[in-house]
């Protein structure tokens, strides 16, 4: 476990319900902050209180604590609707909202609220995870809550079905399916369940990445021979071929602001990670310090990459600060594979055998989100 950075900085915002009385919270950076949550009414007040509770103490934020110790207070209501609130220890309201939805749909919105409001970073309550489970002796697409809850099994072809990568907003997964007896890229719409083949070329079509704004993919295509990385629409067209290299291109992530590209190629003989714009041109390669490194995944604040490297009889997770702060090892227990950032630049998931896990990259504390579908691998988070 790692020590926390410390530093001071004031967070000012306007009450919503005091708007002549601008209310300043003033926190440390890396310190966890004292909040209540008081009993929330309503038939399904106690779901959403054991919902909101989960969310806020895995962001690692917040002391969770009894009123008289806390600095703020979280409240609410619930009938038909979620009326949530925060006050601070001089009663004024810094959070007030209504929120519609299913109980855990509630939960999850206030808690993205409050961790907003509060610290200024981003919740991920709200998010979806997508992967590949074994456990009807196939390998299919499966969507989930970030916490585990509200498992789905989306595909049932009796076929390969792998690689998925969610959209960011979480209402798409793109992922590679042999229904045709070859691989192409499928896209399924969650809220209607229609499935789309966008990419179906001779060759290899596999391990789509869609860009931080949903409207393109990255993938591995090989219709010109070798397996490079293209560039094309989210619904398959106008592709652009990226890499030119006579190596195995593949695991395309793209950056933040969408204009470039981390993937994996063994053009120099073992997989390392290499770096190129996102509309063409020559590739640089990364170096991570490591003689063997796959699976990157580019953190939503652009400082870091995640990827698989080899060691200790399996694979392990680590992190490089793409400004120049060097590599290191974030998980090395079993077979760590496949991680992939959250909306805070702070929490990773992976698999590991029949489990996939969620990772603090700041303490290492970690949790167990997914178990009992069989052996699991390749999550997708969105963001």
């Amino acid at each position: 476990m790692r020590a926390l950075w410390i530093s001071l900085f004031t967070l000012a915002f306007a009450a919503l319900v005091h708007a002549q009385d601008e209310p300043v919270i003033t926190i440390k950076k890396g310190d966890r902050i004292d909040l209540a949550i008081s009993s929330i009414g309503g038939s399904d007040g106690a779901a959403i209180a054991s919902v909101l509770k989960n969310d806020l103490a895995v962001t690692g934020l917040f002391n969770l604590v009894s009123g008289g110790q806390a600095a703020f207070t979280a409240s609410g209501s619930s009938s038909g609707a979620l009326q949530g609130s925060v006050t601070d220890t001089g009663g004024r309201t810094v959070v007030s909202s209504s929120y519609s939805g299913s109980a855990r749909d509630r939960a999850h919105q206030f808690a993205d609220d409050i961790v907003e409001t509060l610290t200024g970073k981003r919740g991920f309550a709200r998010s979806k995870i997508a992967f590949v489970a074994a456990r009807s002796g196939r390998k299919e697409i499966y969507v989930a809550d970030y916490d585990g809850a509200n498992v789905q099994q989306l595909t049932r072809d009796g076929k390969i079905s792998v690689s998925p990568s969610i959209s960011p907003d979480g209402r798409r997964i793109a992922y590679t399916g042999y229904q045709s007896g070859y691989p192409d890229i499928y896209v399924i719409d969650l809220a209607s369940g229609r499935r789309e083949r966008v990419v179906k070329f001779p060759g290899t079509n596999s391990g789509a990445a869609f860009s931080p704004d949903g409207s393109s993919i990255a993938a591995t295509v090989s219709k010109d021979g070798n397996p490079e990385i293209y560039v094309m629409s989210a619904s398959g067209g106008g592709a652009r071929r990226i890499t030119k290299s006579p190596g195995a291109d593949s695991s395309p992530t793209w950056s933040p602001d969408g204009g470039e590209l981390i993937y994996t190629s063994d053009t120099g003989g073992a997989p390392q990670l290499y770096r190129a714009s996102a509309r063409g041109g020559s590739a640089q390669r990364i170096s991570a310090g490591y003689s063997y490194t796959t699976e990157p995944s580019w953190a939503p604040d652009g400082r870091k990459v995640a990827f698989n490297v080899r060691g200790g009889g399996g694979f392990q997770i680590a992190v490089l600060d793409l400004n120049g702060g060097g590599a290191r090892v974030l998980e090395t227990g079993g077979n760590a594979e496949d991680p992939a950032w959250g909306a805070d630049s702070r929490h990773l998931i992976y698999s590991s055998g029949s489990a996939i896990y969620l990772l603090d990259a700041n303490t290492g504390t970690k949790t167990k989100v997914i178990d009992g579908l069989g052996k699991v691998s390749e999550p997708s988070w969105s963001r």
